[in-house]
């Protein structure tokens, strides 16, 4: 083990959640390899230490939140990892009248109201020392920024998706039961209603009232739920080149599992899970999204994203009736200016890549139009500047 994996045996993405949370998962899961005990000590630490904050936010915070109204509606970025959910959110998290669940409510959705002060300057020092990007790309990691509301979900509850990278092993029951809601009582099904809502309502309050603009690849999956949660809601859903997805997915997989893994996983393992796992979601969505009311679902390629942003953002916000576009129009303009510069990662497209992905994703191509590849282009070179992030 060298430097790096040693020093990442002591982060995980739940160091800061419920000890209560952490416990359940290791009793539901069990099979942790030896290589990664001094990680579960690691977590089984913080989480111990951490515990009487998270009872004094909820002591002083229970009857505030409980009262909080999330409205209007949210507007949820939905699609597969990689999609370039990401890119888009932080653009349009851009518009000052949106709120968002910041990177600090992720860490710690347990004290992320009394914790606004010295705590978050602490963990935001941090943060920044070790990670100046995000681990899985080039994007800026700030304490304040957008992120996944699906990394708090993870601190609080045993029925987040990001799971799959702790116990990788059993991703197929995992992905199944947290992302499809497959198999899952109702009790179980309102208890991980119940987590969410408190983690919008915590958003809603840290942002002001403002309404939440919100980017959950494990959503798209969740379609039903959640509009049963917020009738009014609004959806945006990013597709992208399956075969550009499925390298960097892959790449995700293997960064993130770094960081999180509690059990070995082979490599042909994971292409089996995102190969499969793709077309599980995407289906799903196809399946479900005939529930959302005309004018409240909006659908993006990435790549038409990446080539007139102004014009497809303004398309989001004419086809979901969303006010104030040409007041958020000179910030979405500055964000679009700072990432000019971006270097987006670059993969290497196989032979058998085009194999895999023409085998498992043939609907894809077909739904929303991509050319259907039978050999590998010309090698590309490894990076590119003048890029959008790819994520």
């Amino acid at each position: 083990m060298n430097r790096e994996e040693l020093a990442a045996m002591f982060e995980h993405p739940v160091a800061m959640g419920s000890l209560q949370n952490w416990l359940r998962l290791l009793w539901r899961h069990k099979k942790v390899e030896a290589p990664y005990l001094p990680r579960v000590l690691f977590v089984t630490l913080t989480t111990l230490l951490t515990s009487p904050v998270r009872v004094y936010e909820q002591l002083r915070y229970a009857s505030t939140i409980h009262r909080t109204a999330i409205q209007p509606a949210p507007i949820f970025i939905v699609g597969h990892w990689r999609s370039g959910t990401t890119h888009l959110h932080l653009l349009l998290c851009q518009d000052p009248q949106l709120g968002f669940v910041s990177t600090f409510q992720t860490l710690a959705p347990g004290f992320c109201l009394v914790g606004q002060g010295r705590i978050k300057k602490i963990v935001g020092y941090w943060l920044v020392k070790g990670h100046p990007t995000r681990f899985i790309d080039n994007v800026p990691l700030r304490i304040d920024a957008p992120q996944e509301e699906e990394f708090a979900m993870a601190n609080v509850t045993p029925h987040s998706f990001l799971h799959v990278f702790s116990f990788p092993r059993q991703a197929d029951e995992i992905f199944a039961r947290t992302t499809l809601f497959q198999g899952l009582t109702p009790a179980t099904l309102a208890e991980w209603s119940a987590s969410y809502v408190e983690i919008l309502r915590k958003a809603t309050l840290l942002a002001g009232g403002k309404r939440l603009i919100l980017k959950n690849c494990a959503n798209t999956g969740r379609i039903r739920v959640l509009q049963e949660l917020f009738p009014d809601a609004k959806f945006i859903h990013i597709v992208r080149n399956p075969y550009d997805l499925f390298l960097s997915t892959r790449q995700l997989w293997h960064v993130v599992l770094s960081k999180s893994q509690l059990q070995q996983i082979e490599p042909a393992e994971i292409d089996r899970h995102i190969l499969q796992f793709y077309p599980q979601l995407l289906q799903q969505y196809l399946a479900d999204r005939a529930l959302i009311p005309p004018g409240n679902l909006v659908e993006v390629r990435f790549e038409d994203l990446e080539a007139a942003p102004l014009d497809e953002t303004r398309r989001i916000y004419e086809t979901l009736g969303l006010p104030g576009y040409a007041e958020a129009e000179p910030a979405l303009q500055a964000y679009l200016a700072s990432v000019t510069s971006y270097r987006k990662n670059r993969y290497q497209l196989t032979p058998d890549v085009i194999k895999q992905v023409n085998q498992h994703w043939s609907f894809a191509f077909d739904t929303w139009g991509y050319r259907r590849l039978e050999s590998a282009p010309a090698p590309q070179p490894a990076q590119g500047a003048h890029q959008v992030p790819d994520n």
